[in-house]
């Protein structure tokens, strides 16, 4: 090694503290974590919130929920399941993985030094045992949410929460949508419910809150294409998990983006779009499925897009017992904080 090069290390790096960092990036990152020089919390210490973010539960009693920009938000509840029931541990067990960010290396950003992040805790519910209440609960909470002009991130639960959540965002206008998903979810009623977790898109195109031509649904496979129909005549744009080797993750990317354009955007992630080998924790496993590094590339290449709001759902750890599917979920989630985070600064600086 140049003796020149090596002792200009020595000086510069011998006696740094771990918060000792001159890249501006790195730096932003390292002022979080680190207090004085050298000291970080400890991963596993405090009680575990979404992402390490701060706890305000009594957020909502503000008009601006306290000044935040992000709101993460519980929403415990799997009454629309169709197969295994437990999506309603789904916020406790992401909440429980530790050492998520705070630094996003691909986008080379710290979503947490960027936007005032929080966790605001659970959508309180009046019933465990009515469906159709638990999405009038959602609704209500998120409306307030949105009406404070923050940018509402949830983790469910199962996936009829989301057409609740669309009701609030897109209640002004209605939004476009990137869908990552085993399954459409575009399935009519059946059994006496059009509510359950097969058929919240169907039902948010008709509320007039999502716009179809601007929805893409990405990896979707399995037996029951028969009930989604109404993607393609709606027009949906979607993408089989069997097509994206042969398309390729940028041309994915490029016609999402094509898609869903210049306007107000949701990101929904569905644990299950996932291949089980890497997400066994799930009420609908499908064989064939993403793999966590697939579906990186595809979020991280949304970065500029006009996100209004996003939500991980499905996890249902009792089918994990290795805590990979909560794990996943979370990085997910953090991706999505990113994007967000992205598109509520270039709305400051505009």
């Amino acid at each position: 090694m140049d003796p020149v090069k090596l002792e200009a290390l020595r000086a510069r790096y011998r006696n740094a503290s771990g918060a000792d960092i001159d890249d501006a990036d790195f730096r932003k990152a390292a002022s979080l974590q680190f207090s004085g020089s050298d000291r970080r919390k400890w991963p596993f210490a405090d009680p575990a919130t979404f992402l390490d973010a701060p706890f305000h539960p009594t957020a909502m009693e503000s008009a601006d929920l306290g000044g935040i920009d992000i709101a993460l938000i519980g929403v415990p509840m799997d009454l629309g399941v169709t197969n295994r029931a437990g999506a309603r541990l789904g916020p406790r067990a992401v909440r429980g993985i530790e050492r998520i960010g705070p630094y996003e290396h691909v986008l080379r950003m710290t979503p947490m030094a960027e936007c005032k992040v929080a966790d605001i805790g659970d959508v309180p519910f009046r019933s465990r045992f009515s469906l159709e209440s638990c999405h009038e609960d959602i609704e209500d909470f998120f409306s307030k949410v949105v009406g404070a002009g923050v940018v509402p991130l949830a983790v469910g639960g199962d996936h009829s929460m989301t057409r609740a959540i669309l009701r609030a965002v897109g209640r002004d206008r209605p939004v476009g949508m990137i869908h990552i998903d085993a399954h459409c979810d575009t399935a009519g009623e059946y059994e006496g419910s059009k509510f359950h977790h097969g058929g919240p898109f169907r039902q948010a195109v008709l509320d007039g809150v999502l716009d179809a031509e601007r929805t893409i649904q990405i990896g979707i496979r399995g037996g029951a294409e028969y009930l989604w129909e109404f993607s393609y005549v709606s027009g949906m744009t979607v993408i089989h998990a069997d097509e994206v080797a042969k398309l390729g993750i940028a041309a994915i990317i490029q016609r999402a983006r094509e898609v869903v354009g210049d306007g107000p955007v949701y990101v929904s992630f569905d644990i299950d779009s996932l291949d089980p080998a890497f997400a066994p924790g799930t009420g609908t496993p499908e064989i064939g499925g993403l793999m966590p590094r697939e579906v990186l590339e595809i979020l991280r290449g949304l970065a500029g897009l006009n996100v209004i709001g996003g939500d991980v759902v499905e996890v249902a750890p009792q089918y994990d017992a290795t805590t990979n599917t909560a794990q996943a979920g979370a990085q997910m989630l953090f991706e999505i904080l990113c994007l967000a985070a992205t598109a509520r600064n270039a709305k400051r600086t505009t």
